[in-house]
């Protein structure tokens, strides 16, 4: 399995994402969302992101990126992974503070004519049936030659090691390459993203055990 599969692992090139892109799951592009989004699940993402950027301090964000906006409006809302099977071991991953980044295929964006990923980006984590489980912050992006990614970005996707990213993403970027009508190569841009978990908040490494009553 994939970080992201940034996203999925299984790519089925017809994926979508909450806000209508026709990018499809993590590592991928930008990650897709859960299929079928209608007026009630629009209705529960909407009700988390109200409750959800209170209790993370979204306003307090906007003050320090300087993009007043943020706080008024829904963020996309999207699951890692091509599976429910993978969006929930990868959503396991992010909530557990082991997965702060993940991958993605510049080719996409430019075959959908969509903006890349920026610094500030809010998005809404689903899980496999499509709940909202988590808001993250986009903290970094850099396109680099995919040949070029090393093991420290490898091991902030949580799945293994370089050789083991490598050869997922060779796979993954294979399916891209082929969808979009080119070839897949050592030098193809990929896009590095990095993220924090705003809610809920990641376990401390540091945290005191609990103690057993």
């Amino acid at each position: 399995m994939d970080d992201d599969a940034a996203r999925p692992d299984a790519y089925d090139g017809d994926a979508t994402q909450a806000d209508g892109g026709p990018l499809d799951g993590e590592d991928l592009g930008r990650p897709a969302a859960a299929e079928g989004t209608d007026a009630d699940q629009d209705a529960v993402i909407e009700a988390y992101w109200q409750l959800t950027r209170k209790r993370a301090g979204i306003n307090r964000l906007d003050v320090i990126i300087g993009q007043a906006p943020l706080s008024n409006v829904v963020p996309p809302a999207w699951a890692f992974g091509g599976t429910p099977e993978e969006a929930d071991a990868l959503l396991d991953l992010v909530l557990a503070g082991n997965k702060t980044a993940t991958t993605s295929a510049q080719w996409e964006y430019e075959e959908a004519d969509a903006p890349l990923p920026a610094v500030g980006d809010l998005s809404i984590i689903l899980d496999g049936s499509g709940r909202p489980r988590a808001l993250i912050v986009t903290t970094a992006v850099d396109v680099v030659p995919f040949d070029a990614v090393d093991a420290e970005h490898a091991r902030a996707e949580g799945e293994g090691s370089l050789e083991d990213w490598r050869a997922a993403h060779t796979r993954l970027f294979g399916d891209v390459a082929r969808a979009v009508g080119r070839t897949l190569a050592e030098d193809m841009p990929v896009v590095l993203e990095r993220f924090r978990l705003l809610d809920p908040k990641a376990p401390r490494e540091d945290a005191p055990a609990p103690v057993a009553s």
